[in-house]
């Protein structure tokens, strides 16, 4: 890579870490760790979830859906902004009723124990797996960029690189530096995507050239079949992507712990439901992006999809443009990552490690925190490591375990709050039936070579997912209630879910 490009990533990594600890304040306590003591602006907030789901596989596999299809991705979205609605309509209310630090302590105010470590549990796994896979994933254009090809060593690099500048504002300062830092990725990612927007145009023939792709139907948004098999309808989009955002942002501790942080209730549903139109806008951008590649010839069918932005960033950028560009790609890694380890820590310490050693002090549990931000970096960072010999096959299983468990996630919610007969082993009977009907269904869909008498429901398009999850964890706990007499406190008397 070109000199100048050089200096301006090394020179965007040098200020990340700055301006992150510039901002992270003084850590009193957990509180202040964990949450931002509860006084994050909502705005900043909503520009942190964006930059939260948008991880480098995001910005980089976009382009290459629109490039080689259209812009019927988009629909998915009009979902999401439909579930962000209803979790800030029903989810939220209950979060902030009395003190919680993590999206699973309300389960336990319904159910028990028991059914809050399950979740949390859950939730660690998932998260760690798939952010593993994540960073990994992520070294491999950026290695393909800085050096040439994704070899053993350039790889490594790449994930180390991830994880050194997001541990370093992430450890000192918490969930307020994470924030802070996020509204600046935004920015560079979206920057990046803009540059590479107008300079493809301009190599099509200016906005004109939109025309043609019109007239090739590379523009269309809306696919109004009703069908369970074709991957992209209004339909499934509307339905799937609604569930899916009810389950990511109301039930993943990993949204929810930023909404957790806003100044109250109302706050938080502007951030969340702001996020929704922002995302839509997004997407959009970044589809765009792709359709401008095909229009300036970036399309080249001999490469994967996923490799048309980073190519046409590495040969057709001037020098200095493409670093930024690569910046924004290395933001969106480093915001996706230090949000998840932030994450992971608060669960472990509210969830696990406090009621289990019964020590709950908020000064000892920073210290606590602390430490684990450092063993959940070293773990993601060593996972993303063992993955540097794999094939693609076992990224794509590890990028969907989320399919397979949000809609076990979203259905404990569900089911807590419309059936009062629910008990703590009905809630728990419930997300193991449905992680164990999920798994045939979306894993041989990943996976080549799968034996195809255990694949269950062969061609069902990816958005039904959660919500065919969400629906069996529903009805299996709906069933075990009915064993047994509810007792008062499991019958939700005590407290409502919803």
């Amino acid at each position: 890579m070109r000199p100048l490009d050089v200096a301006v990533i090394a020179a965007y990594c040098i200020a990340v870490i700055v301006f992150g600890l510039v901002r992270s304040g003084r850590q009193r306590d957990a509180r202040d760790y964990f949450l931002g003591h509860r006084g994050l602006p909502w705005w900043a907030i909503m520009l942190s979830i964006v930059a939260t789901e948008t991880s480098a596989l995001t910005v980089i596999s976009f382009p290459g859906i629109a490039a080689r299809t259209n812009l019927v991705w988009l629909q998915v979205t009009f979902g999401y902004l439909v579930g962000r609605i209803g979790v800030a309509a029903y989810l939220l209310p209950g979060y902030f009723e009395g003190t919680q630090d993590t999206a699973y302590q309300r389960l336990e105010r319904r159910f028990g124990p028991q059914a809050r470590r399950a979740a949390s549990g859950l939730f660690l796994l998932t998260r760690a797996l798939a952010d593993c896979v994540r960073i990994f994933a992520t070294a491999i254009p950026l290695a393909i960029i800085l050096y040439g090809s994704p070899n053993p060593g350039s790889l490594a690099v790449g994930i180390l690189a991830i994880g050194i500048v997001t541990v370093i504002y992430t450890w000192v300062g918490g969930l307020r530096a994470v924030v802070w830092v996020d509204v600046i990725q935004l920015g560079v990612y979206l920057l990046g995507g803009i540059a590479t927007l107008v300079v493809a145009t301009h190599l099509a023939g200016g906005v004109g050239a939109f025309a043609r792709a019109w007239e090739q139907g590379k523009l269309v948004v809306l696919d109004f079949r009703p069908s369970f098999t074709v991957l992209y309808t209004f339909w499934g989009g509307l339905v799937g992507g609604a569930l899916i955002a009810g389950a990511s942002h109301g039930t993943d501790h990993l949204i929810v712990q930023r909404l957790l942080a806003a100044r109250g209730l109302r706050d938080a549903q502007r951030a969340l439901i702001g996020s929704g139109i922002f995302i839509i806008f997004q997407i959009g951008l970044f589809l765009l992006v792709g359709t401008s590649l095909w229009l300036a010839g970036a399309d080249d069918l001999k490469m994967r999809g996923d490799a048309i932005y980073p190519t046409f960033v590495i040969t057709q950028l001037p020098s200095g443009l493409a670093g930024l560009v690569v910046a924004g790609i290395l933001a969106a890694a480093m915001s996706s990552h230090a949000s998840a380890v932030n994450s992971l820590a608060s669960a472990s310490t509210h969830d696990f490690y406090a009621p289990l050693t019964g020590r709950h002090d908020p000064t000892h549990l920073l210290w606590v925190g602390r430490w684990l931000t450092l063993l959940w970096t070293a773990v993601l960072v060593a996972g993303a490591m063992a993955f540097r010999d794999q094939n693609t096959p076992v990224v794509q299983l590890a990028l969907s375990i989320t399919s397979v468990t949000w809609g076990s996630l979203l259905g404990t919610y569900v089911l807590g709050g419309l059936w009062r007969r629910a008990r703590q082993r009905d809630v728990i009977i419930a997300m193991v039936a449905g992680v164990a009907i999920m798994t045939p269904i979306v894993l041989p869909a990943v996976i080549p070579r799968f034996p195809e008498r255990w694949h269950w429901l062969p061609g069902l398009a990816w958005p039904w997912y959660v919500p065919l999850g969400t629906a069996v964890t529903v009805a299996a706990g709906m069933l075990s209630s009915l064993v047994g007499r509810p007792d008062s406190r499991t019958a939700g008397q005590n407290a409502q879910v919803t």
